[in-house]
C-alpha cells in the first residue's frame, strides 16, 4: 500500500488521530506533548501515531494535508492543526465537543 493511501486510511478509520513524536505514554518533543495532553483531558478514546517509528509517514504527512509540522490532528478525517491549534481549542472547550461528537459518532456507526 502507497503510504498516502496507508495515510488517508488511518485518517478515515479513526475518529480522532495525531501524528506526533513519540507516543501518548512518551512523546519526544514539547510540542506533541501539549496537544497529547490536551487531548488526554477530553477523556476520550483517540489514535495516535508515532512519526518517529515510521520513516515513510514522517517523511510523506507534510505533504498529504499540507502542514510541514509535527504533531498533527485529525478529527473525522479532517486536518485541525498543530500543537497551537489544538492548545487554543482546548483552552476556548472547542476540543472536546469535537472529541466527543467524533467518539460518539463513531461509537454509534
Amino acid at each position: 500500500m502507497d503510504v498516502l493511501d496507508r495515510i488517508r486510511e488511518q485518517v478515515e478509520s479513526n475518529p480522532v488521530v495525531i501524528y506526533m513524536k513519540g507516543t501518548p505514554q512518551m512523546p519526544m518533543c514539547g510540542f506533541s506533548s501539549r496537544a497529547v495532553e490536551a487531548l488526554k483531558s477530553c477523556e476520550r478514546e483517540f489514535a495516535y501515531v508515532n512519526v518517529i517509528a515510521d520513516p515513510e509517514i514522517f517523511e510523506n504527512l507534510p505533504r498529504f494535508a499540507d502542514w510541514p509540522t509535527f504533531p498533527q490532528l485529525y478529527i473525522n478525517g479532517e486536518l485541525v492543526g498543530g500543537c497551537d491549534i489544538t492548545l487554543e481549542m482546548a483552552e476556548s472547550g472547542e476540543l472536546q465537543k469535537a472529541v466527543q461528537a467524533a467518539v460518539d459518532s463513531a461509537d454509534k456507526a
